[in-house]
């Protein structure tokens, strides 16, 4: 996208979407915990194998966590894509951050959101992350 079309938000369009967000959110958090589980009960399951010399792999246990880590991926990507949707770019799964692009004083910066947030306050430089930012002018 051409930095002409990009899309800026302000503090209160960016407020407005929380609800949205802490619902999408929440479920990422969730879903990439559960995704995390699977995947590393599976990997354990492998290394037994492995180490066991090759055993007879129990193929209901195989097909029953790939099937639930499917289904937490997918819903994983389907609330990224809903936060994506909304102009947001998730940014830490864990933490549940996301960051809106906008202008502060007519600097490019990032808006920044983190789960269980009632309100926007934050923002950083485009180089920075979660761990400069700064109050929003205003908010202190």
């Amino acid at each position: 996208m051409a930095d002409d079309a990009k899309r800026y938000f302000t503090v209160e369009e960016a407020e407005r979407l929380i609800p949205e967000l802490e619902a999408a959110m929440g479920r990422v958090k969730a879903c990439h915990a559960e995704a995390g589980r699977w995947r590393q009960a599976l990997q354990e399951a492998q290394r037994h194998v492995m180490l066991a010399g090759g055993v007879r792999l129990d193929q209901e246990f195989w097909r029953a966590r790939k099937v639930r880590l499917a289904a937490a991926t997918s819903e994983l990507q389907e609330k990224i894509g809903a936060i994506i949707g909304l102009g947001g770019v998730p940014k830490d799964l864990d933490l549940g951050l996301v960051d809106f692009p906008a202008l502060l004083e007519e600097r490019e910066v990032n808006l920044c959101w983190r789960l269980g947030e009632r309100h926007i306050r934050f923002w950083h430089g485009l180089d920075e992350g979660y761990g400069a930012r700064k109050p929003l002018p205003g908010t202190t």
